[in-house]
């Protein structure tokens, strides 16, 4: 008796859950609930309702500001969602700024003193020839770069001018960061990032 009542209950509650996310609405129904969220609850309650099943980890928030897609500076294509539940650092530079080139050094170091941490350069305000340029003369190859020609990335991260940084953690939280930083207040930041 006690057996049997115990597999209608695990038998009914899968369908409580399918009720309660059906009955949810999606994000068209007017419930103002993200894409994003709503896959994650899901996903949750499914893994979790499955006698047996192996429960994953739960999907990448994934902030607005990196659902963007772009190219590199070499045309290779590039998913911003990409950096989704890793430790992030985007660095917004122009290859003609004098501040940005002082900076450059101390990027490429921290860049390859953190292999936790990734590290992504946004260019903007200049051509792709003039940034490839700037990857090669100041050691940048160790991270990708962004050939952000018309500062669609730079938009979504409210960045008017450079340098400029955002900071990504494990858990989608976004910092900006519109003022030059020194290399020792770089390398705070991004070990902060690293242990969070």
């Amino acid at each position: 008796m006690i057996s049997r009542s115990s597999s209608m209950r695990r038998t009914a509650l899968p369908a409580l859950v399918l009720l309660a996310v059906a009955g949810c609405g999606s994000p068209s129904a007017g419930g103002g609930a993200s894409t994003a969220a709503t896959t994650t609850a899901t996903t949750t309650q499914t893994s979790a309702a499955s006698p047996g099943a192996t429960t994953s980890a739960p999907a990448a928030t994934v902030p607005d500001q990196l659902r963007f897609n772009a190219k590199t500076v070499d045309g290779a294509a590039f998913s911003g969602e990409s950096l989704a539940g890793k430790p992030a650092v985007l660095w917004f530079w122009a290859p003609w700024c004098p501040k940005c080139q002082r900076e450059a050094p101390g990027m490429a170091s921290a860049a390859k003193d953190n292999g936790q941490v990734t590290f992504l350069g946004v260019a903007a305000l200049d051509k792709e020839p003039a940034m490839r340029d700037f990857v090669q003369r100041f050691g940048l190859g160790g991270f990708q770069h962004l050939a952000d020609l018309d500062s669609a990335v730079w938009k979504r991260f409210g960045v008017t001018a450079q340098p400029a940084y955002a900071f990504i953690s494990r858990d989608g939280k976004v910092e900006v960061e519109t003022s030059q930083l020194s290399e020792q207040k770089l390398r705070e930041r991004v070990a902060a990032l690293a242990g969070a």
